[in-house]
């Protein structure tokens, strides 16, 4: 098998062109966001309160690099941090009006973005795309698909 057929690569390169696609388009309508940001930023807007380990497992990434991530969003005047009253050493993480303003100005160029990812796509093969990759992730990591 020609190692650019395999599952691996085709999901490497489908990556790649997904976070390029991203990128220029969200920095072309003015914004400061890497993907990974702003998956953050959807946990934080939806979870209100949430702490840092919330954010790493709600968004697939990692727990001990997680507050870099968020720490660039405090920069940027998107999310403010406390320590939780329940847990000293949990850190709650709040969204600033700020950040939800910005998280909810990205929004539409984000779902435009999903086009263009998939564009080689009709809309029944991206809908059965969309199954099988939530499929494949349920049963490559242990996770129910879409949770």
């Amino acid at each position: 098998m020609e190692a650019q057929r395999m599952p691996g690569h085709l999901i490497r390169r489908l990556h790649q062109v997904s976070t390029q696609v991203f990128t220029r388009h969200i920095q072309e309508a003015g914004f400061d966001l890497t993907p990974v940001q702003f998956a953050a930023m959807d946990a934080i807007t939806s979870n209100p309160g949430i702490d840092q380990a919330g954010v790493a497992t709600r968004i697939a990434y990692d727990r001990a690099t997680i507050g870099g991530v968020i720490d660039r969003l405090e920069q940027k005047g998107f999310v403010t941090r406390n320590v939780s009253t329940t847990d000293r050493r949990a850190r709650e993480v709040w969204p600033t009006d700020r950040g939800v303003r910005a998280y909810d100005a990205s929004l539409p160029v984000v779902d435009a973005v999903q086009d263009e990812i998939l564009s080689g796509l009709s809309n029944v093969e991206r809908a059965r795309f969309l199954e099988l990759a939530a499929k494949a992730l349920g049963g490559a990591s242990g996770e129910t698909p879409g949770g």
